[in-house]
């Protein structure tokens, strides 16, 4: 068994442009070691969301190989792969894509009922009260704020208990002090033994990771370890991306 949540071995991602073909990741190695949390930060361009697709299994690299444990994603079939992403991968994104006419409990019982399974109401309203929100379950995403319709989004990816959580731009919507909160739960989460993967652009919330990695042009060109807020701003604007 290997001890890595995510391998990418030598992953290339190319796209047909106007001009000719446009390589958005260019030949990436990496290793994210289970329960870890790691950010990914670059500037405009520079792959971040192509690498976080390639590696939940949404989008497929023109070359190389992705694993997640042990399965290696680029060989399934759709079919496969779908059933993979609903059972062994968790998703969470600045949008909370919360269905509007469902109570909390009903958005997170979801990916329970979509993978064929009947949910068990204690088991999601544990993980309602794991983000702290066991007292909301009957309320709509129109009674809550935008803090606890992130906690429910995060409540849905962890239901079906993923290998890993993929989190794109999680904070982006949340005014600072909320969005301290929803890290405070990721932290925690990965302290849990959680394996946390996180695209970001803001250097406070890149903090709360155990790593950061930090790419262009395709390519991972730095990376820092329990790094402050302030040394990873610092890190971007030499890679001529000042941080918003």
């Amino acid at each position: 068994m290997n001890h890595a949540a995510v391998r990418l071995r030598s992953v290339t991602r190319s796209y047909a442009g106007r001009s000719g073909a446009v390589t958005a990741l260019d030949a990436v190695t990496l290793d994210i070691p289970r329960g870890s949390f790691t950010a990914v930060m670059g500037p405009s361009g520079s792959g971040k969301s192509t690498l976080l697709q390639c590696t939940a299994g949404l989008d497929r690299p023109t070359a190389g190989e992705v694993f997640l444990g042990d399965t290696e994603l680029t060989g399934l079939s759709e079919r496969r792969l779908t059933l993979l992403r609903r059972s062994r991968i968790g998703f969470v994104f600045q949008a909370f894509n919360l269905l509007p006419a469902l109570t909390a409990e009903q958005n997170v019982a979801l990916p329970l009922r979509l993978a064929g399974r009947r949910p068990k109401r204690a088991e999601v309203l544990a993980v309602l009260e794991r983000v702290g929100l066991g007292g909301r379950a009957g309320h709509r995403p129109g009674e809550l704020s935008g803090g606890q319709q992130q906690r429910v989004a995060l409540a849905r990816a962890l239901v079906t208990r993923p290998d890993v959580l993929f989190g794109d731009e999680p904070t982006g919507a949340l005014d600072s002090t909320t969005g301290r909160g929803v890290l405070t739960l990721l932290r925690t989460m990965a302290d849990d033994g959680q394996t946390v993967i996180m695209v970001t652009h803001d250097p406070v919330a890149a903090s709360y990771a155990d790593r950061v990695l930090f790419l262009a042009d395709g390519r991972v060109r730095d990376e820092l370890h329990a790094p402050a807020a302030e040394e990873i701003a610092s890190r971007m604007t030499r890679m001529g991306a000042v941080p918003c």
